[in-house]
């Protein structure tokens, strides 16, 4: 019983990890879920032994307790665990943005808390399965909690990042950016690509390895990677570009304009001529209207 590990939450996330632990070995007794059909699916994926439950039993199953839920649900399922009786042994959730104090009514009960993120994208619970092992975990919390933590990112092979509560919310805020931004910004490309006539299909065909490319570049050498018309302080072609997109959704020429910003300041410190740099931010300033 000690030792038995139930999963709140019958997502992509809950699903993968409880399927990851079960395959090495772990004893994961119980899966949650607010809905029935919901949990009994994911107790299906992650192992032929584990229990479809309520929150509120999940601590008659188990005392080590994985929280795998939206943000805004962590405290919710929180309370229906302290209901549930659950005064000991250790819990765990897999916000990014929050750390172990969003589980202060368990903590208050006497229960470890803590906080263990991966730090990856999961599209399914199948992706997350292959995609989960050797990643880095940021991990937040004391005592049992944070020991378990540290073990579960043992079992799969990753790294650890110490990330405290009040340091959470940018920490994330890098995750997003280099995760769920990147897929906006290809498909901003993609819609860019429409424009000038190219097929969708063919367009993410097109722009993959230059996509690719550029991530490992700046993956290997970090800013020194930047190429490009604003690294280069060709102004006319910034021009060009912000007279095209006028014929865009305003959030693509906005997300344009911030890129370029951004690029700007990288360029500045890779020694681009202040004049060069003056025209360039004169239009990523003034956007399309004047360009």
């Amino acid at each position: 019983m000690e030792e038995s590990i139930g999963i709140a939450g019958a997502g992509r996330i809950g699903q993968a990890f409880g399927r990851l632990l079960h395959e090495r070995g772990q004893t994961v007794a119980a899966v949650a879920s607010r809905h029935a059909g919901r949990a009994a699916e994911a107790a299906r994926f992650i192992g032929s032994t584990v229990k479809a439950v309520s929150y509120r039993n999940l601590p008659e199953h188990a005392s080590r307790i994985l929280i795998a839920v939206p943000d805004g649900s962590i405290a919710c399922v929180a309370r229906a665990l302290v209901k549930g009786g659950m005064q000991h042994g250790a819990v765990l959730h897999t916000s990014g943005a929050q750390g172990a104090d969003a589980l202060g009514e368990l903590a208050s009960n006497g229960v470890s808390c803590g906080a263990l993120h991966p730090l990856q994208t999961v599209a399914s619970p199948e992706d997350g399965v292959r995609a989960l092992t050797g990643v880095t975990f940021a991990i937040d919390g004391e005592g049992e909690a944070v020991a378990w933590a540290g073990q579960i990112a043992g079992l799969l092979g990753g790294r650890v990042l110490r990330i405290r509560a009040a340091s959470r919310p940018i920490y994330h805020a890098a995750a997003v950016m280099a995760s769920n931004y990147v897929v906006a910004l290809l498909a901003s490309a993609g819609m860019l690509m429409k424009e000038a006539g190219v097929e969708e299909s063919a367009a993410r065909e097109a722009l993959g390895p230059l996509a690719r490319t550029s991530l490992e570049n700046a993956l290997r050498m970090g800013s020194a990677a930047l190429t490009g018309p604003v690294e280069r302080g060709d102004s006319g072609t910034v021009r060009s570009h912000l007279e095209a997109l006028q014929r865009v959704p305003a959030a693509v020429r906005e997300l344009y304009r911030a890129g370029g910003l951004a690029a700007l300041e990288i360029a500045r410190e890779h020694g681009l001529p202040e004049a060069r740099a003056a025209e360039i931010l004169d239009l990523l300033r003034k956007g399309a209207q004047d360009a």
